[in-house]
């Protein structure tokens, strides 16, 4: 097995996908197309194995995800095998099915930090869009409760064209509810999201209206809140360098145990996706064919291949290449110096008033 070297760094974050469970139906949810099932699920021994692997290879942080984690019985005895491996852990949660109780229990069990996330600043729009009644008093509820008991806790909007005119209200509602910080993120029109793509693009006008509102905010809010934001794939010049550039600072652990460079890698077809069950994790990261993939710059085509950004943005998300040309090899086409990015300007502009396809 190869040893890790100065040409390859170590990561610092695991995505660890407990569960693809989840009560919610959002009309943009980043799971893959086919999800994985409950008997499938890694139990908490693997789990906790991954854990250690993933702390001797450098890992620094791992995100407790889903799905919803809180599906997951044993979150509790998970959440304790992070904090046994060393590593600080994040809960990424639609804080359904999470209760006082069972809370209390995963702080006990070594939780580090919340990552909640809310759909909108009003509540019948936010139980609208995740599809289910009663989802925002629950986000309240345990934001209390993360607050009581002293963890950080940062709110995740997602942002799109029914919520992005009210960026500031969810910026307020994050500093009521005792974040330290909020996520302004845009819809990734992947997966499932391309469903509803025409029913959640926001306008030109919209984005640049909210650019400016983060501006603002930050300014005003400067020292009570970070206010994390970017420009919109499908409105943005460059393209964003995902995940920090393929295989180089980030990996993600599938309920099943397949390991991926990034979320939605498995949209790729073609790839060789090598799972925990089989490997060390440190093998998986030297040397599954999945990662090496789009590791360094050789799979760069032009204007890639040449272009002073690409140590920056590494050609941008190949999933969303792949998405929009069929090719996972080509520039990002939210590039403007791709041959392609008329297609993204094509399709930002297209736009429908129609009921959301939910995720069931």
């Amino acid at each position: 097995m190869p040893s890790i070297g100065a040409a390859l760094s170590r990561p610092l974050g695991l995505l660890a996908e407990l569960t693809h469970r989840c009560p919610l139906g959002c009309p943009y949810c980043s799971n893959p197309l086919a999800l994985e099932g409950r008997a499938e699920e890694l139990d908490a021994a693997t789990w906790a194995r991954v854990f250690n692997e993933a702390a001797a290879l450098g890992v620094l942080q791992v995100h407790l995800s889903g799905g919803e984690p809180a599906a997951r019985r044993d979150l509790a005895d998970i959440t304790a095998a992070a904090r046994q491996a060393g590593l600080y852990s994040n809960l990424i949660t639609s804080a359904v099915g999470l209760t006082a109780k069972t809370f209390a229990a995963l702080v006990d069990a070594g939780l580090d930090h919340v990552q909640i996330s809310i759909q909108d600043s009003e509540p019948k729009s936010a139980d609208h869009i995740a599809g289910y009644g009663g989802g925002f008093a629950r986000k309240q509820a345990l934001a209390a409760e993360v607050v009581r008991h002293g963890l950080p806790l940062t709110v995740n909007a997602v942002i799109h064209r029914a919520n992005i005119d009210r960026v500031s209200a969810l910026v307020e509602l994050a500093l009521s509810l005792g974040a330290s910080r909020v996520e302004i993120a845009h819809v990734q029109y992947y997966g499932w999201a391309l469903k509803n793509r025409a029913t959640l693009m926001p306008t030109r006008a919209q984005v640049d209206r909210a650019v400016a509102a983060v501006d603002a905010l930050r300014a005003r809010h400067h020292g009570r809140i970070v206010i994390d934001a970017v420009v919109p794939d499908y409105y943005a010049k460059y393209p964003k360098p995902c995940v920090g550039g393929w295989g180089r600072r980030s990996l993600n652990v599938t309920p099943s145990g397949r390991v991926l460079p990034c979320h939605a890698a498995e949209s790729i077809p073609g790839l060789e996706f090598w799972s925990v069950r089989d490997h060390a994790l440190e093998e998986i990261w030297t040397s599954s064919p999945a990662f090496q993939a789009f590791r360094g710059e050789d799979w760069m085509a032009e204007p890639c291949a040449s272009c002073p950004r690409r140590t920056e943005d590494f050609g941008g998300c190949r999933c969303q290449a792949f998405a929009l040309t069929g090719d996972a090899r080509a520039t990002d086409p939210v590039c403007h110096l791709s041959p392609r990015h008329s297609l993204v300007e094509a399709l930002a502009e297209e736009r429908e008033d129609a009921d959301y396809i939910y995720r069931r």
